[in-house]
């Protein structure tokens, strides 16, 4: 059995059903508090679903987490600057009609949510770093331009390293090319004479 604390209870109320649909548990209300009945692994399942939801997540967007490959993940805003006005801050994240939060989630498959100083990111575990990285450095000031260009470059380097292929496909032009050259050694009997 866990408790859990929530601020925003009716939010939280109105997930439940769904969160019960998704995963046998039992979840009974108290004041500010929410119990979770089930076996321990569903309990610390659906209290990390209950905590996203509470913290802003929609509640399809928090399921994401039954999947064991998601995470959910919080940055506080004022860890990563020295700057007074955090107002400022945010709306770097967010940017002009949510334009930068929308970029980063679209190059990454993320979801963003930014509540006070705090903000919230449920992604796959592969994207985690890029994200995280991402974020920060946009917190600290960094152009908007060089942090869309790194996720373009992350997702770029996992595509053309995926687990079924190890860099030896001949499809690829890079490795078209440094056959193409070792055969041209060995024509001119290159290898060998150093």
């Amino acid at each position: 059995m866990r408790n859990v604390i929530v601020e925003n209870m009716r939010k939280v109320k109105k997930a439940v059903p769904r969160i019960e649909d998704k995963v046998k548990i039992k979840i009974s209300f108290g004041k500010s508090n929410v119990t979770i009945r089930g076996n321990e692994f569903d309990e610390f399942l659906v209290e990390k679903i209950i905590s996203a939801v509470d913290f802003g997540f929609d509640v399809e967007d928090a399921l994401l987490l039954i999947n064991k490959d998601f995470v959910l993940e919080f940055i506080d805003i004022k860890e990563h600057t020295r700057r007074k006005n955090l107002k400022d801050v945010r709306a770097r994240v967010i940017g002009t009609h949510g334009k930068a939060r929308k970029t980063i989630e679209k190059l990454t498959g993320a979801v963003l949510v930014i509540h006070d100083n705090d903000i919230g990111v449920i992604v796959d575990s592969v994207h985690l770093d890029a994200v995280i990285q991402a974020l920060e450095s946009l917190i600290r000031g960094a152009k908007h331009g060089n942090v869309f260009s790194y996720l373009e470059k992350q997702n770029v380097y996992r595509r053309k390293f995926d687990k079924d292929d190890l860099g030896l496909k001949v499809g690829d032009d890079v490795h078209e090319e440094s056959l193409d050259e070792v055969d041209d050694d060995l024509d001119e009997g290159d290898l060998g004479k150093d």
